[in-house]
């Protein structure tokens, strides 16, 4: 009976649903990729304010009628706001030109079509589209299927230097920032067994989806906290000061539940990513 029951002012996941018109498991779904945030109670159910019933009716009407994913929902959540998001807003948009560029240039120089491209991505042609022409975001997830498919990693999103050296300060590191909220630099260039990056991913902020490739991967978690799948089987949840690894080849998805960055070092080896 606990279940059906919830204070004042809120709805449980089961009613919340039926209002919505979608699924608990999907409710599940849009939570663990970070497109809402309901509280929990003593009994560790989750509980909906009516404040986050509206946010989840605009969610379901960008996914089923603006046809977007949740990199695009979260951009269009977030252009609805006011803050440090609309601060951040040239900022965005300069990465997106970048990154469009970018992967524009990759694509064509893997002699891949927009349409064959985005079959192998497993995205939309449209939306592969609209990446390189800035006017949607890719996730980290979508970033490493899009350089899969042309035959290369993330790294070769980055400004690469002209020669490789040995020692790397922090002032020369190379960056790639992502409009979703993560940061990923460059703490060795010219290797050829290992990639070493730092990552910070802001609150809220995650691969949004999964993916895998080749090698074995290590985490340092040095600040904050990240919530780590695999295989959609085995969850874990990393803190300062744990080290972890995994195969690659297991699909792994990754989200900050927490209210701070999360700044880790990650390394892959070989490269892969």
């Amino acid at each position: 009976m606990a279940r059906s029951q919830a204070p004042p002012g809120f709805l449980t996941v089961g009613r919340t649903a039926r209002i919505v018109g979608v699924s608990p498991s999907t409710l599940r779904l849009w939570e663990n990729v970070g497109l809402i945030s309901p509280i929990r109670s003593a009994g560790r159910y989750r509980l909906y304010s009516r404040e986050l019933l509206e946010v989840l009716k605009r969610i379901k009407y960008l996914r089923d009628v603006k046809q977007l994913n949740v990199p695009g929902i979260k951009a269009s959540l977030g252009s609805d706001g006011h803050g440090p998001r609309r601060a951040r807003a040239k900022e965005a948009t300069s990465t997106a030109n970048h990154l469009g560029d970018k992967l524009r240039t990759l694509r064509v120089r893997s002699g891949l079509g927009v349409n064959e491209a985005a079959r192998k991505a497993q995205i939309s042609p449209g939306f592969l589209s609209a990446i390189e022409r800035a006017r949607a975001n890719a996730s980290v997830a979508t970033l490493q299927r899009l350089s899969a498919a042309f035959g290369t990693t993330v790294m070769d999103l980055f400004e690469q230097p002209r020669r490789p050296n040995r020692l790397v300060r922090p002032t020369t590191r190379r960056v790639l920032q992502t409009t979703t909220g993560v940061r990923m630099e460059m703490l060795c260039t010219g290797t050829t067994m290992l990639q070493c990056m730092l990552f910070r991913v802001a609150a809220g902020a995650g691969s949004d989806g999964a993916y895998s490739h080749q090698g074995e991967e290590f985490i340092h978690m040095l600040e904050g906290s990240l919530e780590l799948w695999l295989d959609e089987i085995e969850c874990h949840t990393l803190e300062a000061g744990d080290s972890f690894w995994f195969e690659s080849t297991l699909g792994h998805r990754w989200y900050n539940r927490g209210r701070s960055d999360a700044v880790l070092l990650w390394i892959n080896t070989p490269p892969t990513f």
